[in-house]
């Protein structure tokens, strides 16, 4: 639909990144851009997010529901011999590209916490089991989320219907809110499409998120 092409474009904003700038002052300022889409179920942000990790060269697809703060940024683990080693997690394996967190609301706020030094100075400090160090986490973050009563509330203020501290929310360059608009036209039509794909298409449908004939900037275009 129309309403998908400043996001599609923002996505694209994302793949390609922008340039690290240095002051004179020595501060570096990231080059990386993220992303929030905010909004009403069924309106295709997780088909967003697959697709943005399939055409970048890193990418790394997590849920906010089954990941942890370990899991996002980095853990000490003992091996059989009883040593400790580090073991990265999502934003440290996919440094250099991209990590997409769909039901980012579904996370705890400890574990959002943990995030707000990666995607802000693009490292991950460990100090644990006497290991110290700091881990470069150079990816931009394309985030997904609803709003706190499931679909957006018109009768409510943004802020009411966003459950998310202003901190985290700082840290994205761009926020979209994503509105599922009641229009029976539009809603037949979309309903023709996804039942044209699973009756009488049998295996020559590949759509966005299925492997066939999809694949590439070209197909990002036409969604």
């Amino acid at each position: 639909g129309s309403y998908t092409v400043d996001i599609k474009k923002a996505i694209l904003c994302l793949l390609f990144g922008g340039s690290r700038k240095r002051l004179p002052d020595g501060m570096r300022l990231r080059g990386d851009i993220n992303v929030l889409l905010l909004g009403d179920p069924s309106t295709a942000k997780s088909q967003f997010l697959k697709f943005a990790t399939r055409v970048a060269p890193v990418g790394v697809y997590t849920s906010g529901k089954g990941s942890s703060a370990a899991g996002l940024t980095a853990s000490v683990v003992r091996d059989a011999r009883g040593e400790f080693y580090l073991e990265g997690g999502a934003m440290v394996l996919a440094d250099g590209g991209i990590v997409a967190i769909d039901e980012f609301d579904k996370m705890r706020p400890a574990d959002r916490v943990a995030i707000h030094e990666a995607m802000e100075q693009q490292t991950i400090s460990i100090a644990k089991a006497g290991i110290t160090t700091v881990l470069n986490s150079r990816s931009s973050v394309l985030a997904a989320a609803n709003p706190v009563f499931g679909r957006y509330d018109d009768l409510k203020s943004a802020s009411e219907n966003i459950d998310l501290m202003s901190t985290i929310l700082s840290r994205f360059d761009l926020i979209f809110l994503v509105r599922d608009v009641r229009d029976e036209a539009r809603d037949r039509m979309i309903c023709r499409h996804v039942m044209g794909i699973h009756i009488g298409s049998g295996g020559r449908a590949g759509g966005i998120g299925e492997g066939g004939g999809g694949g590439g900037l070209g197909a990002f275009g036409g969604m």
